[in-house]
């Protein structure tokens, strides 16, 4: 199956760097990712998600303002790109190359924290649920773009309910682990309240 991850924004022909984050797909990451993405994307981490299927279009800004302070981590940097961008507040779907526009836009970028960023946001619930019926790409300026596919459209989809589907076996065994932990006080009560009884004799 086609995978939709950060890279999904990131520019396959860029240079290799060698801490991608992993592809969101992973459904052992999802709930840290939840989590995590809930607190900086107001709806939704740290599970890399969707950004390998963005590749290029080569459509870098024009203007390239000059670089601020450098964020020190992937969520710094994320909680700015939301602050910045509208395609990242309003949790739009990136632009395939979204990477080549952030480049572009903030240069000396750390590419490593670039890459964590995009799989945290493109990871989260909130991106997932917008990516699953989404029916264009947008830059980071929030215009339209490329139309995003059936095949993207259906991987979203599956995270999603890979997500959920852990999620619920997370609540049942929770369930399942409280039931017990009850079960197992009220027999130390019964044990003690015959065991009261019988010293009374």
């Amino acid at each position: 199956m086609n995978t939709i991850t950060a890279a999904e924004s990131v520019d396959t022909n860029a240079p290799a760097t060698p801490d991608v984050p992993a592809e969101a797909s992973s459904p052992s990451a999802a709930p840290a990712a939840d989590a995590a993405d809930e607190a900086v994307s107001a709806d939704a981490g740290t599970e890399a998600a969707p950004v390998a299927e963005a590749v290029s279009t080569d459509a870098a800004p024009a203007t390239a303002p000059a670089a601020a302070a450098q964020p020190g981590s992937a969520r710094a940097l994320l909680k700015q790109l939301q602050q910045e961008f509208p395609a990242f507040r309003d949790c739009l779907p990136l632009a395939i190359g979204i990477d080549k526009q952030l480049l572009a836009r903030m240069p000396g970028l750390d590419r490593k924290i670039m890459r964590a960023a995009l799989g945290i946001h493109t990871g989260s619930m909130r991106y997932l649920r917008a990516m699953e019926k989404a029916k264009v790409r947008y830059d980071l300026d929030g215009a339209a773009g490329a139309e995003v596919t059936d095949t993207h459209r259906l991987h979203a989809k599956e995270l999603l309910q890979q997500r959920f589907k852990k999620e619920a076996d997370r609540k049942k065994a929770e369930r399942e682990a409280a039931a017990e932990e009850e079960a197992n006080r009220q027999r130390q009560e019964k044990l003690k309240a015959l065991a009261s009884k019988f010293s009374k004799n």
